[in-house]
């Protein structure tokens, strides 16, 4: 065999070997939190670009045309909505809420969720205290939030975000054992509202639900 061509050869079986590998190894399921770590200030959803662009989600993904008209509809009732900042308080509302949640801290969840969500999670929370366990939570990379909702409904406004978490817990269960350190992504739809035309601008958690990745 001509050896220039045995090189080729070897080369086209060496490319092909690495990109089976890469497809193996290299690929990353579902969103990815840190993607949002790597975001700029200002790139949240619902941003219009510098350029008069269209409005974007946090990965630079167009919003559906559902949603553009749901923002309309807020923002009509609300002019001042503005869904970029609106999504970094819901992100930092997230993260509170999740930290209190897993220490029992009532004082810092209870202007944060609606009398509903407040009594629910209070009755985790008295359960798990009743047990002896003690939880806390870490983030290693901040939240991704993508905007799938907003809009009014009669005299409230309404908000849902997906969030995509990955969440390093600690766990010690009361029992004098080394606590048990858990990591895990979650995904969740969580709703937020609050009334038009309200002195306070702040949302309210409403409703969570699971989500898909």
């Amino acid at each position: 065999m001509n050896p220039q061509f045995q090189i080729i050869l070897f080369a086209v079986i060496a490319a092909v070997v690495l990109f089976q590998l890469y497809n193996v190894l290299g690929k990353k399921v579902g969103r990815q939190p840190e993607e949002d770590a790597r975001a700029q200030p200002g790139g949240a959803a619902g941003k219009e670009g510098a350029e008069g662009g269209p409005a974007t989600t946090a990965n630079g993904t167009p919003l559906d045309a559902t949603t553009l008209a749901a923002i309309a509809g807020l923002k009509a009732r609300d002019p001042g909505f503005d869904p970029h900042r609106f999504l970094d308080g819901a992100r930092q509302a997230h993260e509170t809420i999740v930290r209190g949640y897993a220490e029992g801290d009532r004082e810092a969840l209870k202007p944060l969720l609606t009398p509903v969500v407040m009594a629910s999670f209070e009755a985790g929370m008295a359960e798990r205290e009743t047990r002896g366990v003690q939880e806390k939570v870490e983030f290693p990379h901040p939240p991704r939030a993508d905007l799938e909702l907003a809009t009014a409904q009669g005299d409230r406004a309404i908000a849902r975000v997906r969030f995509l978490s990955e969440l390093k817990q600690t766990i010690e269960d009361g029992k004098g054992e080394e606590p048990r350190i858990e990591e895990r992504r979650t995904a969740e739809l969580w709703t937020f509202e609050r009334p038009l035309n309200a002195s306070d601008p702040n949302w309210v958690l409403a409703r969570v639900e699971p989500a898909t990745a």
